[in-house]
């Protein structure tokens, strides 16, 4: 056997890093993803921000790695261009869900809601923030679509490049931010002999619903 299919098929950990319970939690699911996200500033995790967002399109789920850039009252922004895949799954299906993922605290956070676009003001302050480099590269990519070489994706680059010269680079009608926002929590603690601690809350009636799942 290979050595990485040994190591999969043989690789255990135990997560005895915390636990989950009823009485510490706090009441509002948000504020409690803040709580972890703080911790795992603190913790320095690498990449905290990063976010799994998985999407649906014609029945067929994909997920991708974005990040998120602003969150607040259960609403998470992220931003990319509209025409690529997981634009054209919301588009289609705003249902979506995000999930967090910090090994280092043996956490994961999973949420599921649904998305929409950003406001333009939004979208036009977040990409007036990114390096100009980004901008351009925002106007270079026709993400998702098929190029034939990365040369093509140069030669894009070049001229994107040469047309902004000297002048602000403005945003392209279509890239943008979306807004998720959420109808469901899930925070998970890893715990010893894969009985996990898993605290949701379902958003029902205007109200926060907290349960136990099973792990």
């Amino acid at each position: 056997m290979n050595d990485h299919h040994e190591y999969i098929d043989k690789k255990r950990s135990e997560f005895l890093k915390g636990s989950l319970n009823e009485m510490d939690i706090e009441a509002d699911p948000f504020v409690q993803f803040e709580t972890w996200l703080k911790q795992a500033l603190d913790a320095e995790v690498p990449e905290l921000q990063a976010m799994q967002l998985c999407t649906v399109y014609d029945n067929k789920p994909s997920s991708r790695i974005v990040y998120l850039r602003k969150m607040a009252n259960n609403k998470f922004w992220f931003y990319g261009n509209y025409n690529s895949k997981k634009g054209k799954s919301i588009e289609q299906n705003p249902n979506a869900c995000l999930n967090f993922f910090w090994p280092e605290l043996q956490r994961q956070v999973r949420i599921e809601g649904t998305v929409k676009k950003a406001t333009p003001d939004n979208s036009d302050n977040y990409f007036n923030s990114r390096p100009r480099e980004s901008q351009i590269g925002a106007w270079a990519s026709a993400q998702s679509n098929l190029i034939s070489t990365r040369d093509e994706l140069e030669k894009k680059l070049q001229e994107i490049t040469e047309k902004f010269e000297c002048q602000p680079v403005l945003r392209p009608d279509f890239w943008g931010g979306w807004v998720f926002k959420a109808s469901y929590y899930e925070f998970w603690q890893g715990r010893k002999s894969r009985l996990h601690d898993r605290i949701c809350y379902d958003f029902k009636n205007d109200v926060w619903d907290r349960y136990r799942l099973a792990p």
